[in-house]
């Protein structure tokens, strides 16, 4: 099919008119991206400066777009008390949520098929508000078994197949079992490891800046 050149500067006045109008309407009202996690997002053992909200905020600070960090994450939840508070964190009316939580349910050998299912009922209220969401996944450690490890890492791809959200296999990539990234107790990111965790955030971000378009 040929596109005539008259047309084809027509369609880009138009997109770049629309870019330009979705830019304006989120100055004046920022984008909301909340993260809804466990401590891994929440900053446990850092200062407020240094948690993932304020170092997404501080990359960000200069975008086109503005945007508004949400820290909605509670060192210790499981995905249990992740989809008890739910409905109170969708009162805030975030544009995006980065979602992570399953950790702790791991780390007490509680069944993944409840961890599962939690998921899904956060997910679903979430997408049911109109909440663009990033799933980022976890892994189990080879010390669960090998049939706990499957179950439990399967749980995210499949959620985000199931819901076509944005998939994040892993939060930690780059980050678990490198010392010089985590904190004494070689669990918890450092601020160190919380910039890379930020930086690999960011593809996932602007594609769920550009699903809002």
């Amino acid at each position: 099919m040929i596109i005539s050149k008259k047309h084809a500067v027509k369609s880009l006045f138009i997109s770049l008119l629309l870019i330009l109008l979705f830019t304006n309407v989120y100055a004046q009202n920022p984008i909301k991206i909340m993260l809804y996690g466990d401590s891994l997002m929440a900053g446990y053992g850092l200062s407020q400066n240094e948690n993932l909200a304020s170092t997404l905020s501080n990359k960000y600070k200069d975008s086109e777009s503005s945007l508004s960090f949400i820290n909605a994450s509670i060192s210790g939840n499981t995905s249990k008390n992740g989809l008890s508070r739910v409905e109170w964190s969708i009162g805030d009316n975030p544009n995006i949520v980065i979602l992570c939580l399953g950790a702790n349910d791991m780390l007490r050998g509680l069944d993944p098929s409840l961890t599962k299912k939690n998921l899904d009922l956060i997910i679903s209220k979430f997408v049911s508000n109109n909440s663009i969401v990033i799933l980022a996944g976890m892994q189990s450690p080879e010390s669960m078994g090998p049939e706990y490890q499957s179950e439990f890492d399967g749980i995210y791809p499949e959620l985000s197949n199931k819901y076509n959200l944005i998939f994040m296999p892993f939060l930690l990539e780059g980050v678990a079992l490198e010392k010089e990234m985590l904190q004494a107790d070689f669990k918890h990111p450092n601020a160190q490891g919380i910039k890379v965790i930020a930086k690999n955030l960011g593809p996932y971000i602007i594609q769920a800046i550009a699903k809002l378009q």
